[in-house]
């Protein structure tokens, strides 16, 4: 079962979550039919997502995690409920490309550097939040480190890692979110900066069996951390056959006209989870008269 762990350290102005996330990253990997390096990027991306989200206080927020970075996989899309539960997709999922020069996934050569990543936060509010930052590396955990630093003016360090089997499932997925809070001084930096490079690839952690708690314990060492949280999150899409019928009224009567005319039916399927609702021509002509 997939889950997020909140921490803080008692000792100093800390707080922290990790996130165990295999089971969401493959029930994307099975809906869209991804490639590895495909895998990895919107795992990442899908990982990062529900850890922002769960950090929302509004019960019934999202956040979106948008990155286009004008790489093959073309753009990325993550949203998140407020309780973590994540669904997202990927423009470009077949791409495949060699491993780089370290034997990895190259996730930053397939998303491309050349673009931005848009973070939309609906807090319920008139208008949602939106920030948006040039991508640093593609790598996805660096641009969501960056967007936390240059948006928020939160100090924040950040670790995702998909690690793909053999036979193309995920093996193992997770990642962290450390980030300081005011009163935090160098040497607290420092320490963060010593756990995070004793700890290394998240990957690598994670394909020993490590934890997310304990790859927190891991990385704050120093520190005497106190569990907030553990919660269950999981890929949950929300679509409907209802919220189908509702963008198409959206089209308005004409175009719903020159629908019925052209094809007689409409074929409607969900980007997130691919499940297709179809409208025979009795229903759209029903829809349309009542609009």
């Amino acid at each position: 079962m997939d889950y997020i762990v909140r921490m803080i350290a008692k000792d100093a102005p800390i707080k922290a979550m990790a996130i165990q996330g295999r089971d969401l990253v493959q029930r994307a990997r099975e809906i869209h039919h991804t490639q590895p390096v495909a895998t990895a990027a919107l795992g990442r991306t899908l990982l990062g997502a529900s850890m922002m989200g769960q950090q929302l206080k509004e019960e019934d927020g999202s956040v979106t995690l948008r990155v286009s970075g004008g790489g093959p996989l073309g753009n990325i899309l993550a949203v998140s409920d407020s309780q973590g539960n994540v669904r997202g997709y990927v423009q470009n999922g077949q791409v495949d490309l060699p491993l780089n020069a370290q034997g990895k996934l190259d996730v930053g050569q397939a998303v491309g550097t050349g673009g931005s990543l848009t973070v939309i936060k609906d807090l319920r509010l008139k208008e949602p939040y939106v920030g948006t930052i040039p991508l640093v590396s593609g790598e996805i955990a660096e641009d969501i480190t960056a967007y936390f630093a240059e948006s928020e003016q939160i100090p924040t360090a950040c670790a995702l890692g998909v690690l793909v089997d053999r036979d193309l499932s995920v093996a193992a997925a997770g990642g962290y979110l450390i980030q300081l809070l005011p009163g935090a001084d160098d040497k607290v930096i420092d320490s963060i900066e010593a756990g995070i490079a004793r700890a290394g690839q998240v990957t690598a952690q994670l394909s020993q069996g490590v934890s997310a708690e304990d790859l927190l314990k891991l990385v704050l060492a120093d520190f005497d951390l106190e569990l907030l949280e553990k919660a269950p999150v999981e890929y949950r899409c929300y679509c409907s056959r209802e919220r189908m019928r509702s963008a198409l009224a959206s089209m308005g009567r004409e175009e719903l006209s020159s629908l019925i005319a052209e094809q007689g039916r409409a074929e409607m399927t969900c980007q997130f989870c691919d499940a297709v609702h179809v409208f025979e021509r009795e229903e759209l002509e029903e829809l349309r008269d009542n609009l």
